[in-house]
């Protein structure tokens, strides 16, 4: 692999996203494919030049002129510039000196942080909107995002459109809301980070690397809304905090091969510690509101994940902190979540009786989890458990994983 190769998807992710955001500030929303395109342009040229005449000294700053370049001349050839860019000349909502195209840090992450906020507009869904920040604001390419939701380009190519025109349709500007508008946007943009990282943690895919990905990226995104004032609030900063603790244990969760290493096999020398003590701080920012979040809830039972032991104490906080999440806002995998912590806390047999209350019977996380439970108790049905989700689950690490599982629980039975 060349340097060139080697260094041009790695600044397509981090470069391709601030280039689009800007130009579409520039252009609105409702041109994001020029943006998109102009972008893309931008790389394109870039491969075909560097392979020729090697890196340039700065290669991010030239990206930026060529990508500044090319924004210019389709603004000089195309009526966009007089039926958009000249009115808001006109009329004052930009100054002709914004046409040099600001690609500050302070325009990129002030443009990335506004663009959040179009892409998290309740018209739509929470997956599209996933999409949307996968692509517009992450730099994913379509192959990527379908992968990530184990689905064809067509779907997502279907989906990307039709958020797109709905936007267009509601007229969406990259903005801030207002200030009595923000808080209420900043639900919808939090929670849309927060199933972005998920969407990267519990990954559906098999491209582990992809997924992590994901994640930084969400982490990023996060971290932009708290370095400005008007989103640095305790819930996001409880949010920050939740998904360090989690990315903490990002080396320890596969082996070499790409296998799933279950949380109580971890090496936690692996563990990163300058990422715990990182969420330790976010967490105590956290704690300053007066409104407990469901983000600030899920952050304390990551904290005692990080404390690898098997203590009392540790298993009854995170019965407890799963009881209070449950009562703050009910989710079905919570439920199920907790009767795993029930099980350390009070033992399998009482654990047993409230998982099957659930009867998550379409869930692949439901078997694995009574599998667990019944392991050592009843182990014919630890196999029939396992065997249902296997046939459930859909990535290969989780396949691989269940089989293992299903091969020595089936050995024990037999001994």
């Amino acid at each position: 692999m060349t340097q060139t190769e080697g260094l041009l998807p790695h600044l397509f992710r981090t470069e391709y996203s601030k280039i689009t955001a800007v130009l579409c500030k520039l252009f609105g929303i409702e041109h994001v494919e020029i943006a998109e395109d102009i972008a893309s342009d931008t790389f394109l040229l870039a491969s075909e030049t560097w392979s020729i005449k090697g890196l340039p000294e700065n290669p991010a700053a030239w990206l930026y002129t060529v990508a500044k370049n090319k924004a210019k001349d389709y603004l000089k050839r195309n009526t966009l510039f007089t039926q958009k860019i000249m009115h808001q000349i006109d009329t004052g909502e930009i100054e002709d000196k914004e046409l040099e195209i600001n690609l500050s840090d302070q325009n990129i992450t002030d443009s990335q942080l506004q663009m959040m906020f179009a892409i998290c507009h309740p018209s739509i869904s929470g997956e599209a909107q996933i999409c949307l920040s996968l692509r517009i604001l992450c730099g994913f390419g379509i192959n990527e995002i379908a992968a990530a939701f184990l689905t064809s380009k067509e779907t997502i190519n279907k989906r990307l459109f039709r958020a797109k025109e709905k936007l267009r349709e509601e007229m969406v500007r990259i903005e801030f809301p207002n200030e009595t508008a923000i808080n209420e946007r900043l639900e919808t943009v939090a929670t849309t980070l927060y199933l972005l990282f998920n969407e990267g943690y519990y990954s559906r895919g098999q491209d582990t690397t992809l997924q992590k990905e994901v994640c930084y990226e969400a982490m990023r995104l996060t971290y932009f809304l708290i370095e400005n004032k008007r989103t640095n609030l305790p819930f996001i900063n409880a949010l920050m905090s939740l998904m360090c603790f989690h990315a903490s244990r990002f080396e320890a969760r596969t082996d070499s091969n790409g296998e799933t290493i279950l949380y109580q096999d971890q090496d936690e020398n692996l563990w990163d510690q300058e990422l715990i003590n990182r969420g330790i701080h976010f967490l105590n920012l956290a704690s300053q509101g007066n409104k407990v979040s469901k983000y600030f809830v899920e952050a304390w039972i990551a904290y005692w994940h990080t404390k690898k032991e098997d203590s009392e104490e540790k298993w009854e906080h995170v019965l407890q902190l799963y009881n209070q999440l449950l009562m703050t806002e009910y989710s079905p995998i919570a439920a199920l979540n907790r009767t795993y912590a029930l099980s350390k806390a009070n033992g399998k047999a009482e654990a047993i009786v409230e998982a099957e209350k659930l009867n998550l019977t379409g869930n692949q996380l439901y078997h694995s989890l009574l599998a667990e439970l019944y392991t050592g108790i009843d182990d014919s049905k630890a196999i029939s458990h396992l065997q249902m989700a296997l046939d459930l689950a859909t990535s290969k690490a989780d396949k691989t994983l269940i089989t293992n599982k299903l091969l020595v629980i089936s050995l024990l039975a037999k001994d």
